[in-house]
């Protein structure tokens, strides 16, 4: 789908587009794969490890989401668009509340009107757990941010602009993940634990980003795409970490909950479960009972704490010893082969 097709990432130095652009090079052949961030020392760093000299089709473009008229230039042209441009520290965007708005919500506005002025075949735009019944403000401008792109189908008009979410849990090996605090916090013996009674689900750089390129394939408009992925508790990540430290209980910081949601009871309503992934629709009446799925039983939400995939610590030790240095972690793709296309 991607061979001969020009594709942007937006973010597109962040921890999901390095891994998105490696897996892109590897398994595809593009037109072109154009790197839109506004960080210019992060474009020369990924530039030596893939450089334009040797991946002709790669184009490195400086610019930012709340930018409109730069967005308008570096969409022309464009197939696909991947939206992974956010600011997303919890705790920073309690006491930052403008400037997560700018880039989470405003920038989504100029995502959706450049795609349209554009005619951008499909756009797929990386949301998250905290955006589903969100306590903080960064999953308030997810979830608004969300809103606004499910909504924008419906002024696509000739464009033919397709516009689909995809919202996931917290990403082993990002950027500000825990696991590289851990790590250096057991140096002292000590590791602080917000609550021990706290889960959060589990998903990998590689399956998110094999999962957005399943996605980018199927997507046909106004869905939330939710993949099915374990859940773990956050003392036992701990304990996977460094067996030998004592815990501190610190209470949980601003904005944090005790267990996340990818799909709330409301939202459970207009769900469709298959093997691999749930599919919210926003109209019930899309639902389509015959392509395969189910639809998920009254009263269904999907939580952390709920979750029957659960890792254990043995299978969380194991995941971690994947890690390198620079948190990659070896590639588990997603069929979704239950999906029909």
């Amino acid at each position: 789908m991607l061979n001969d097709k020009t594709i942007l990432i937006t973010g597109g130095t962040g921890s999901f587009g390095k891994k998105c652009t490696e897996i892109i090079l590897k398994n595809y052949q593009p037109k072109k794969l154009i790197i839109f961030s506004r960080d210019e020392l992060k474009q020369f760093e990924m530039n030596q490890a893939w450089s334009m000299k040797k991946y002709p089709c790669l184009r490195y473009f400086l610019g930012d989401v709340r930018d409109k008229e730069r967005l308008n230039m570096a969409f022309n042209g464009v197939d696909y668009v991947i939206h992974a441009a956010a600011l997303k520290q919890v705790p920073a965007a309690e006491y930052n509340p403008t400037e997560f708005i700018k880039t989470n919500i405003l920038g989504a506005m100029n995502i959706i009107e450049a795609a349209l002025l554009n005619r951008v075949k499909k756009v797929i735009a990386l949301s998250t757990d905290k955006a589903c019944n969100p306590v903080n403000l960064y999953g308030a401008t997810k979830l608004c941010a969300d809103k606004l792109f499910i909504a924008a189908n419906a002024y696509s008009g000739h464009a033919n602009t397709i516009f689909t979410v995809v919202r996931y849990g917290n990403v082993v090996s990002s950027r500000g993940s825990v696991i590289p605090f851990f790590k250096e916090r057991a140096k002292t013996g000590v590791l602080p634990i917000t609550d021990l009674r706290m889960t959060r689900f589990w998903i990998t750089l590689d399956q998110s980003v094999h999962f957005v390129l399943k996605v980018l394939e199927l997507a046909k408009g106004t869905e939330i795409f939710v993949p099915k992925i374990p859940s773990m508790k956050i003392v036992d990540l701990a304990k996977a970490i460094a067996p030998d430290c004592s815990h501190k209980i610190v209470g949980i910081r601003p904005g944090e909950k005790i267990h996340e949601t990818l799909i709330g009871e409301d939202e459970g309503r207009n769900a469709m479960e298959y093997n691999e992934c749930f599919v919210i629709k926003q109209n019930f009446s899309d639902l389509n009972v015959s392509n395969g799925g189910s639809l998920c039983p009254v009263g269904f939400k999907y939580t952390s704490d709920n979750n029957p995939q659960r890792i254990s610590i043995e299978e969380l030790q194991n995941v971690i010893e994947q890690i390198s240095d620079d948190y990659s972690i070896e590639k588990s793709r997603w069929s979704m082969e239950d999906i029909p296309q």
